[in-house]
């Protein structure tokens, strides 16, 4: 069934107003009619069973049906922090993220990034991202919008992911635990929020090895391979969601 998001201001008595892109989409793309179901979501991982009823110049109203919480969000809230990647390598980790469960991605440069970012062009890039993102939360069922971030330094990602409940730093030096052992270790609570530190195609210096360690973030193995920066975090996500959502604890 399709699906939109809307903010809770278009929500009102048992109606339901979908502007923009969104009311194109279902208007010509999907050349949907009154009567056709649709599911709407309202960012607070509420969803509402709507039936389409009328079809204006500027927007399409559903009348709710039925609503009911969001089962596809993880129970925890989950930051993916993924140094610039080189080419369009980010559009991939950000769409997979997002159907694994992620809620905010924040790309942030490295010492060995290659891609650096610039200025002139990041609210173009950022809003570009963000469609991609919207675009793989409505495909894959999300309760709501994962939000992309501009780029950080990675000082300022060392302060803002030291907020979260745990954080794993993935890197492939000596001394690190496998993901699964540090997230026994850690615990984190339901409702709570991991982050996950993913490097660039190079990885992470030393230096910023021993600065994460300092900050108290668990230092994390993600197994035997050498995984691309593409894949790396698609897999520590999925390790997570088995965690938390899968696995018997």
């Amino acid at each position: 069934m399709p699906r939109f998001f809307v903010t809770s201001t278009q929500i009102t008595d048992n109606s339901v107003t979908i502007l923009g892109e969104d009311a194109h989409h279902i208007s010509r793309a999907l050349r949907a009619a009154v009567g056709d179901p649709v599911t709407v979501c309202d960012m607070s991982r509420t969803e509402y069973d709507c039936v389409l009823t009328d079809f204006l110049p500027d927007r399409v109203i559903a009348k709710v049906i039925a609503s009911h919480p969001a089962n596809t969000e993880p129970p925890i809230r989950i930051t993916l922090y993924q140094a610039l990647p080189k080419g369009d390598k980010l559009d991939t980790v950000i769409q997979k993220a997002v159907e694994c469960g992620a809620c905010r991605i924040v790309p942030f440069e490295s010492e060995r990034c290659v891609a650096r970012m610039k200025a002139d062009s990041e609210e173009r890039k950022t809003e570009r991202r963000q469609r991609i993102a919207n675009e793989a939360a409505k495909q894959c069922g999300r309760g709501c919008l994962p939000e992309v971030s501009q780029t950080i330094s990675f000082q300022e990602m060392l302060r803002q992911a030291a907020t979260a409940d745990a954080v794993f730093f993935c890197y492939e030096g000596d001394g690190t635990l496998p993901i699964g052992v540090g997230l026994a270790k850690a615990q984190p609570p339901k409702g709570g929020e991991v982050a996950l530190v993913i490097g660039s195609e190079g990885g992470f210096s030393q230096r910023e090895a021993l600065a994460a360690a300092d900050r108290g973030f668990f230092m994390t193995g993600l197994g035997p391979r050498i995984l691309r920066t593409e894949t790396a975090p698609t897999f520590a996500l999925a390790c997570i969601s088995y965690y938390f959502e899968l696995s018997v604890q």
